[in-house]
């Protein structure tokens, strides 16, 4: 039995739906053809990152290879946009070109100058704000090389207009590079023969940034020549804020180790390990805690997002702790009831307009408890469980109330579907939104067993109120509706009335919810936000209006698919065939996008139709904690290891 089977024996892992996911992830652990269309991501688990195209390009202002993260997770800062490299062959320059790439176990593209096969790999140490760059020949051989840096110095979201001023002196044997409009300086570390200075500013163009109607022309500064010589067939470069030296060989052993000790941790296969490494990289740190980025490249940490994110990025893999302290991160942000939907990028400030992310906290902590059975946690968690349901009750922020019904009232734009163009609300949903209903009823069953256990006599009150909220909503309903107050668009939000833990709806509900989901909105990437046959449908993100209108009007997440399938399969039956049809019709086909887009993850949304381009975040924290979710608990059927005690209660 190879190692990594710890938490899980290996009956769990049918070989037949195991051969179907390694098939479609075996591209992942082998070279792969450079396209300007895919893109690659190195994280540094502070919400730093390296990213540019395959090809070297960089097409977003998003992409550079040293984007660190000021105070973590957030204030990202670029400070090396790209690197140009030649190699000597015959003592004539050649550059890095035609070069094959390599996702594990660290991102490594590999060139053929003919004479000298060389491989440049990267690495970012873990919690610091440094890269790692690696040239080494595969025979042994020694080379000498000429790079030039193009460095920058501005927030991720803005653009250089080429006014910032730099200075670039030797010290200590490393070239230090210092902007004007920063208190940081980068260093670049390496066995430099000479370094030239020569400052040229070169005028950066995005073109995906242009095409979504962004600012895309920057500006970035190449410093000069640094001639390097190898010794012993490596050469290494450090682009660095950190105030350290650094031994890059043993870096770069570090990370690999550290790597490999995610999949050992997990307990699962090999096959999973790509989609556990790009789980890894949305799991970052706020102020001593575990916090999770949405989405890269421009996302923070959301609260809403982490806690849909949780089961998949932290529980099915193993990661308790960071589960636990993620729990903890985000009651210490709770006010009047309600956790943060998401933290300024700038500010590092907490916004709360979500009424849903209150409701997935008490969900998550359950989940939590049905893998850790982890009463301790509750036991200090609980009071804020208690405190979100009285201010629901008594009404909070936002409009957020109880109805006389037992339902609970919001205000607009307080759901996922919460885009906003200057004072308008595109999708406002307000009222009675179907999944807020849903998450409502499923926290009220939630909180009167957790009461029950506690025992907290406040267990009937919560009874009471799921069951009002029960009766009314089937009073309310009107089939497929998105918003019990009268909206009858068709959505992709009903599919939460079947596949959460608690459920106020019957089997005949479940299926035809299911099938009308299934034949609507289901694409091979996910569900789509509105049906095709609505007049407000937008094809694609991209076309003649605002590209937030079709955020949630058209455009596939895919995120809801691992609800889906959970609803897919309470209602058909878990058996073997019928999860294996699941895993080839709904899982399969997402799963492609590993090799498309973001190498090695998944997009935030694609186009609604036809050919479905990958949008949005090239790799986004819930769509790939759902697929994980849903491969191990709803696939291979792996249930948390305390459900039953917790549903029996």
């Amino acid at each position: 039995m190879q190692r990594g089977y710890s938490r899980y024996t290996k009956r769990f892992f049918q070989d037949d739906l195991l051969k179907e996911i390694g098939t479609r992830v075996s591209p992942l652990f082998g070279e792969i053809v450079p396209s300007n269309d895919r893109e690659w991501l190195l994280t540094n688990g502070l919400g730093g990152y390296a990213s540019t195209t395959l090809t070297g390009n960089l097409r977003r202002k998003f992409h550079g290879l040293l984007i660190a993260s000021l105070s973590a997770p957030v204030k990202r800062w670029v400070f090396v946009s790209n690197i140009e490299d030649e190699i000597y062959i015959d003592g004539i320059p050649q550059r890095f070109e035609n070069q094959m790439f390599e996702l594990l176990p660290l991102p490594k593209f590999t060139c053929d100058f003919g004479k000298i096969i060389i491989e440049k790999s990267f690495v970012m140490p873990y919690r610091e704000n440094t890269l790692i760059i690696r040239y080494r020949s595969l025979d042994g051989s020694d080379f000498k090389m000429r790079i030039k840096p193009v460095v920058n110095s501005r927030h991720f979201y803005d653009l250089n207009g080429g006014g910032v001023k730099f200075s670039a002196y030797i010290e200590d044997r490393r070239i230090s590079v210092k902007p004007d409009n920063i208190d940081k300086r980068l260093n670049i570390i390496c066995n430099f023969a000479e370094f030239k200075r020569n400052f040229v500013w070169r005028e950066l163009r995005y073109d995906i940034d242009k095409e979504r109607g962004e600012g895309w022309i920057d500006h970035g500064l190449e410093i000069g020549e640094i001639e390097l010589e190898s010794e012993k067939g490596e050469a290494y470069v450090v682009f660095t804020v950190e105030d350290k030296s650094y031994n890059p060989e043993l870096e770069m052993k570090r990370e690999i180790e550290r790597r490999k000790g995610i999949i050992d941790k997990s307990g699962l296969p090999r096959e999973m390990l790509p989609l556990l490494l790009v789980a890894d990289s949305f799991t970052v740190e706020r102020a001593g805690y575990t916090t999770i980025i949405a989405g890269y490249h421009w996302f923070a940490d959301w609260g809403r997002d982490s806690l849909i994110s949780l089961p998949g990025l932290l529980l099915v893999t193993g990661r308790f702790g960071d589960a636990r302290s993620l729990l903890l991160n985000l009651s210490r942000y709770m006010h009047k009831g309600l956790v943060p939907n998401a933290f300024t990028e700038r500010e590092n400030a907490p916004i709360y307009n979500s009424v849903d992310a209150s409701l997935w906290f008490v969900d998550r902590v359950y989940q939590y408890l049905k893998y850790t059975n982890d009463m301790e946690l509750l036991k200090d968690i609980w009071p804020k469980l208690v405190s979100m349901v009285e201010y629901f009750e008594k009404g909070t922020l936002f409009d957020i109330k109880v109805d006389e019904y037992g339902l609970l009232y919001h205000g607009p734009g307080l759901t996922w579907m919460d885009v906003k163009i200057g004072d308008e609300y595109i999708t406002p949903r307000a009222g009675k939104a179907v999944e807020i209903q849903a998450l409502w009823y499923n926290a009220l069953r939630i909180m009167e067993k957790l009461s029950f256990l506690l025992g907290d006599e406040r267990n009937e009150h919560y009874h009471d109120l799921a069951e009002s909220a029960r009766r009314s909503f089937h009073e309310k309903y009107r089939e497929f509706c998105d918003v019990l107050d009268g909206d009858f668009s068709l959505r992709p939000n009903m599919i939460f009335l079947p596949s959460l833990d608690f459920i106020m709806i019957g089997h005949d509900l479940s299926r035809r919810i299911v099938e009308v989901i299934e034949k609507e909105l289901l694409t091979p990437y996910g569900l789509r936000t509105l049906s095709r046959n609505d007049p407000r449908y937008k094809p694609s993100l991209i076309g003649d209006y605002n590209k937030d209108i079709a955020y949630h009007n058209g455009c596939v997440w895919p995120w809801l698919l691992g609800f889906f399938v959970r609803a897919y399969l309470k209602v058909k039956g878990y058996s073997k065939e019928n999860r294996l049809s699941a895993l080839r019709r709904f899982v399969l086909p997402l799963m492609g996008n590993l090799i498309e887009g973001c190498v090695g993850s998944i997009n935030e949304i694609f186009d609604g139709d036809y050919p479905h381009l990958p949008r949005g975040c090239i790799s986004q924290a819930w769509s790939v904690g759902e697929l994980l979710r849903c491969i191990v608990e709803d696939i291979f059927y792996i249930r948390p290891k305390y459900e039953e005690l917790f549903r029996s209660c």
